[in-house]
């Protein structure tokens, strides 16, 4: 099994309508490693960290957001980080 970790970047409306929360219970369900937090710019950053499958099907859940969510755009970059849980940091 291959793990990858990946950090990205989600853009649209995503802040004010539950995509952090939906991001960390979806996340922690899938027993994903790493976090997620607002931008000062309006957007969601986040690393996850697990099996590539896991992580694809993350990034899949990404795309689609909570209901009341509009994704216009996910950037995914590799990363380089040691995380262990899931959890959301304060709004950098």
């Amino acid at each position: 099994m291959t793990e990858t970790t990946i950090r990205t970047v989600i853009t649209g409306r995503v802040q004010g309508v539950g995509y952090r929360a939906f991001v960390e219970a979806e996340a922690s369900r899938r027993g994903l490693a790493g976090w997620v937090r607002n931008r000062r710019d309006g957007s969601v950053e986040a690393v996850f960290s697990g099996p590539q499958h896991v992580v694809d099907g993350m990034l899949a859940a990404c795309n689609e957001g909570p209901g009341s969510s509009r994704v216009d755009d996910v950037e995914i970059e590799p990363a380089e980080e040691d995380v262990d849980g899931f959890k959301v940091l304060p709004t950098m």
